[in-house]
């Protein structure tokens, strides 16, 4: 498999016929089973949680939401943050529908404080099935399993859900997420449990990192899953290697 990963990164139409006609259409751009994970996706809900936050230098508090919906083959996931003085320092949505890999997004929307909106689209249908950007050039082939940074965290949530014990510190949980202008592997790797406050209470939570590789610019993300709550995430850290930041903890949640 590994020839077939190396593929995915940058590649577009061209690369992809190359393989083609090189390795073969099984070997080149099958299904890559290491992504299969089972899932069990957690029941539709409406999170509320206050923020405290960082952008462009300035220290801001507000609300988030994340709205999460499950029916039958389809999900929607619509987040919105506000902070005070400011207004909206984001808005990010993921549609898509629910296959044997789990979430399989069809559009991701993100708008950030002070930057264009972005749309990332999955176009599943044809011969050639790519992700491609409003923001770049490039293109990456779908061969199962991939997210956008939206609908990532709730693929972690349905595979920790089905994992069991095999969700456990130390244990790492790979997947390839679009952004805004490109697409790469992430790890998510789990740290350890952890008893956090929150409005709702103390919760026992299981605390799970993703970092950028060490010579990225990326955003890195922290997440504080509640076994209890349907493995809700109970508290959310993003942060920027230039010290901005958004810090999400919990204060309601509606089913």
């Amino acid at each position: 498999m590994k020839l077939f990963q190396t593929s995915r990164i940058k590649t577009g139409p061209m690369v992809c016929t190359a393989l083609l006609l090189s390795i073969g259409l099984n070997a080149a751009c099958m299904a890559d089973t290491d992504n299969k994970h089972a899932i069990n996706l957690p029941p539709s809900a409406n999170l509320i949680y206050t923020i405290k936050a960082r952008q462009s230098g300035i220290p801001l508090s507000g609300e988030a939401s994340v709205n999460w919906q499950l029916s039958e083959k389809k999900y929607s996931i619509v987040t919105e943050t506000r902070a005070m003085l400011v207004g909206k320092i984001l808005d990010a949505s993921s549609t898509g529908t629910v296959d044997n890999y789990g979430l399989a997004p069809d559009k991701f929307v993100e708008k950030r404080f002070r930057k264009n909106e972005s749309i990332t689209r999955f176009e599943r249908s044809g011969a050639n099935k790519l992700i491609s950007f409003s923001e770049s050039t490039e293109q990456y082939p779908i061969t199962g399993g991939e997210q956008d940074r939206t609908s990532a965290t709730w693929q972690l949530v349905a595979m920790a859900r089905a994992a069991g014990e095999k969700f456990k510190a130390g244990s790492e949980w790979k997947m390839f997420v679009a952004g805004r202008r490109d697409a790469e592997p992430w790890t998510f790797k789990v740290i350890q449990k952890e008893s956090i406050s929150t409005a709702l209470g103390e919760f026992a939570t299981i605390h799970i990192i993703k970092a950028p590789p060490p010579d990225s610019k990326d955003q890195q993300l922290e997440l504080w899953l509640a076994p209890a709550m349907e493995w809700y995430p109970v508290r959310l850290r993003f942060s920027d290697a230039d010290g901005d930041y958004v810090e999400q903890s919990i204060g309601q949640i509606k089913k």
